[in-house]
């Protein structure tokens, strides 16, 4: 039997405080979507839907504040075998330079590899980083965590 995973903490919701929306998905998105659902033993995907926008807006309301340094880590997982690749994370890594701290990679197939990237800077810097890893070719997924050092 699979164990019910913890869910992030809500307030009473009643039925004034709902919005109904609409989402267009592809099949396949939704097929994955639900899926995870079934994993996770949710009771409606409106509950799922709820839990990934709560994560969502958790994990960049970091973004709007652009004072105070942060420090956190990102995330990248990519095919090192895409043409030019290698050479590009090499200049992104030579651009912000001050910001990386260390890094940390390790090849996970054939093709595929995931590089950890210990940061510190401002919110717009950390994010511009992100931002320009993610913008790339063969770059399969870029993830950022950061905390506010103040």
């Amino acid at each position: 039997m699979v164990e019910r995973k913890e869910r992030l903490p809500i307030t009473m919701i009643t039925e004034d405080d709902l919005c109904r929306i609409g989402v267009s998905l592809p099949n396949n998105l939704l097929g994955q979507f639900d899926e995870i659902l079934k994993y996770r033993q949710y009771t409606s995907r409106s509950e799922g839907i709820r839990d990934a926008i709560r994560i969502y807006t958790i994990n960049n309301q970091w973004i709007s504040d652009s004072t105070g340094l942060r420090k956190g880590v990102i995330t990248i997982v990519y095919n090192f075998r895409t043409a030019n690749l290698s050479e590009f994370i090499s200049d992104i890594r030579n651009q912000y330079r001050d910001a990386i701290q260390t890094i940390f990679m390790r090849q996970v197939s054939e093709e595929r590899r995931v590089e950890i990237m210990v940061v510190r800077g401002t919110s717009t810097e950390l994010r511009e980083l992100a931002d320009s890893l993610a913008e790339k070719k063969g770059i399969e997924s870029v993830r950022i965590t950061t905390v506010s050092l103040s």
